[in-house]
């Protein structure tokens, strides 16, 4: 047993990912046990835990670089089986919200999860509304059981890049008309600077942030994983904002880890964070997000949340 705790504890990130696919991995057991507890924050009247499951890897989507392969190596990875069993260790580290995009694949997998199997997951839906139609699928994804919903990152830098920074508040209105949280989502530090700038509400911002610091985001070539282009100028305007802020992509796409990435986001100022998770990493990242939240971060912007 000492043997066998010596080589995991000498081997890298990646071979520990390796080694939890071996008969009776760890994570198998966190299932089983009761829930441990995680530092929750409120927006408004609903109480989130401060690390949140994204839905990339479950929605069979990863930001990866030129590696082609990668997102259908998620969707035959993540069956349907194996989503449930991540929810599942998820909700045993005491997570309690997902972030997953509305579409038909995420409505039949909740179904699923909610009602043959007892899951309690929250769903903070992704939607992303044209300007066409701005309000079909925040109405789809309420009906559907959503706890709250945000625009989707790249609408909010659409909609702001050609000057329409109003139908983000058209749409956050609708999603706050329905009585469930909205948010604002977005890539680049100017959407929320307009939505301020133009009195806009949100319950919370989704928006970016990470410290560049892995060769893939550049300054010579943008990979598609960077989306944190200004976390300097980010991490300063945040402070201003009274609203509470779900950071993501705070990893980079997997180029950073966990405990440099989570520190990085909550020493800055986020009051949340939302990580795409293998069920192998579930636990580590869990354990890392208690252990920085049990810290004095020195957190310059004051917790919103």
């Amino acid at each position: 047993m000492a043997a066998s705790a010596g080589l995991v504890a000498g081997t890298s990130f990646e071979e520990r990912a390796l080694l939890a696919q071996a008969p009776n991995p760890a994570g198998a057991a966190a299932s089983s046990k009761a829930a441990r507890a995680m530092p929750c924050g409120k927006i408004k009247d609903v109480t989130i835990s401060r690390l949140i499951c994204g839905g990339n890897l479950i929605s069979g989507f990863a930001h990866s670089r030129d590696l082609i392969y990668v997102s259908q190596l998620l969707e035959h990875y993540f069956t349907d089986e194996k989503v449930m069993e991540t929810f599942d260790l998820v909700g045993a580290e005491g997570v309690n919200t997902a972030i997953l995009r509305y579409d038909s694949h995420t409505l039949r997998i909740l179904n699923t999860y909610w009602h043959d199997r007892g899951g309690e997951l929250q769903w903070i839906a992704q939607v992303k509304p044209t300007e066409r139609d701005l309000f079909t699928d925040i109405d789809h994804a309420v009906d559907n059981g959503a706890t709250g919903v945000y625009i989707q990152g790249g609408v909010g830098d659409e909609f702001v890049k050609k000057g329409r920074v109003e139908l983000l508040g058209k749409a956050l209105e609708h999603i706050q008309e329905n009585e469930v949280i909205g948010g604002i989502g977005a890539h680049r530090l100017e959407v929320v600077v307009e939505c301020e700038k133009a009195g806009i509400k949100p319950d919370f911002y989704m928006k970016t942030l990470n410290s560049k610091s892995y060769w893939s985001a550049g300054p010579a070539v943008e990979h598609d994983n960077v989306w944190a282009r200004t976390p300097e100028e980010t991490i300063e305007f945040m402070k201003t904002v009274e609203c509470p802020w779900i950071a993501f992509k705070v990893l980079g796409a997997g180029a950073i880890h966990p405990k440099e990435g989570f520190r990085y986001a909550f020493e800055n100022g986020a009051d949340f964070i939302c990580v795409g998770m293998f069920d192998f990493q579930v636990a580590e990242d869990a354990d890392i997000a208690r252990a920085l939240l049990a810290q004095d971060l020195g957190r310059a912007r004051t917790w919103r949340a």
